[in-house]
Formats: structure tokens, sequence, C-alpha cells
């Protein structure tokens, strides 16, 4: 399975254009079978989407998990989740994060086997501690393989996400910001124990160097059921 991360700054590109078609000309070169994406809703009023519904219909073969609470965005606090048409989608969620920033997390489980958590932390690392808490515990309870993608602000490559290490394997796929010069590796997946990685990268291409400022990050992975040896 190929999940992937992309922070869409509300689909304004470094060209200060606002244009969701080269976003989901991004999304279609990805090639995923999941997408969390971040800031996919526009930021005042009710959050209308960056990306139309019609035209992520039209030009996509993705369609967005049911997880905003009006008619008009797509996600919650900006985070949403795009999965392949026909993909059996369950236990949808969302997570309240605490912070001076509005923060929230969404997670479902996608074919009653993985359940798939989209995530945008906060700016202050003493915010991101007590989200990632947050996080955990509302994920405690349950009994699914589970795979954290998202844009975790953090710029330490070895500090920030200790509330993790313990349930998570957490990794960077690689340097996804600034998308003009990449220096940070801010995008990142966490996976619960027996899922196995097996690649993952940074989708740099002419495109996606200017139609966000990050990077999509990806991942491709076998669930326990999969891995060799498995029953």
């Amino acid at each position: 399975m190929k999940l992937a991360s992309y922070n869409i700054r509300k689909a304004v590109g470094l060209d200060r254009r606002r244009d969701p078609g080269r976003i989901l000309d991004v999304l279609n070169h990805i090639g995923a079978d999941v997408i969390v994406l971040q800031e996919a809703d526009k930021r005042l009023g009710p959050r209308p989407t960056a990306l139309p519904r019609q035209m992520i219909a039209d030009h996509t073969d993705y369609e967005p998990v049911e997880l905003a609470v009006n008619a008009v965005s797509i996600g919650w606090h900006g985070n949403a989740i795009l999965v392949r048409k026909g993909t059996a989608v369950s236990d949808p969620l969302r997570i309240v994060l605490p912070g001076l920033e509005p923060r929230g997390a969404v997670s479902v489980v996608i074919d009653g086997r993985l359940r798939v958590v989209g995530v945008h932390l906060g700016l202050m690392r003493r915010s991101r501690h007590r989200q990632l808490r947050s996080i955990r515990l509302a994920l405690a309870q349950g009994t699914h393989p589970t795979a954290i993608l998202g844009d975790f602000n953090e710029w330490s490559p070895h500090a920030g996400l200790e509330e993790f290490q313990d349930h998570f394997h957490m990794l960077a796929p690689g340097k996804s910001f600034h998308a003009s010069r990449p220096m940070a590796a801010l995008d990142r997946v966490g996976l619960s124990p027996g899922i196995e990685l097996k690649t993952g990268g940074v989708i740099e291409t002419q495109l996606s160097r200017v139609a966000s400022d990050h990077l999509p990050v990806w991942v491709e992975i076998l669930l326990p059921d999969q891995a060799p040896g498995a029953a």
C-alpha cells in the first residue's frame, strides 16, 4: 500500500497563484492509495475547500473521506484524507488538539485493515508535545495497525517527537521544506509495530517545486498479514 502526505498551502503556489489544478496534477503523479493533506481548506469563514470537490471527481481517481463538519470543507482544521474511488472506509475520527492555535487531527480505517491518521502540529514544541499525547490517547483503544502522516512542524532530526517514540516508528522520507530549497524534514510518517516499510521518498518535480511551499512525501508499506513470513 502506498501512502502520501502533502501540505498543499491552500493550493497557493510559490508564484502566489491559487491553482488547485496543479495540486491535483501533483496528486495524480504521486499515485498513492491514500493521501493525507494539510491546509486543504481555506483559513477564514466556514473554511471552504481549496480543492473543489467536483474538480477532484473530474480530474482524479480520488474522493475525500467525509471528515468535514460542514458542506463546504473537505477536511477538519485543514486536514483531509483522499482515497481511491471505491475504497472502503470506516470509523472516521476527529481529534481535538490542545495549543494556542486551533488544531485538530483526523483518521479513518482503510479497507478494515489500516488506520490512517492525518496531522498538522503546532509551531511551538511545547504545544506539539501536548498534541502528540492527545493523539496517542485518542488512538489507545484501537486495534488496527496505524500509520500517522503529516506536517509535524519539527525541525530537529533527533528531538521533539519523544511522545511517540515508544508507540510508533517515526521516519522522515526526506527533506520536504522549503519546496524551492528543501532544508528540513517537516513532513513525516509514524508506523505502528508490525507495519513494514518497503521504501519511501519525496516527490520533487518541476511542478511540485512551485505548487506549494512543501514537497509531498510518500511511503510504501506492508501490513502485518502481507509481511514476509506472515501466516
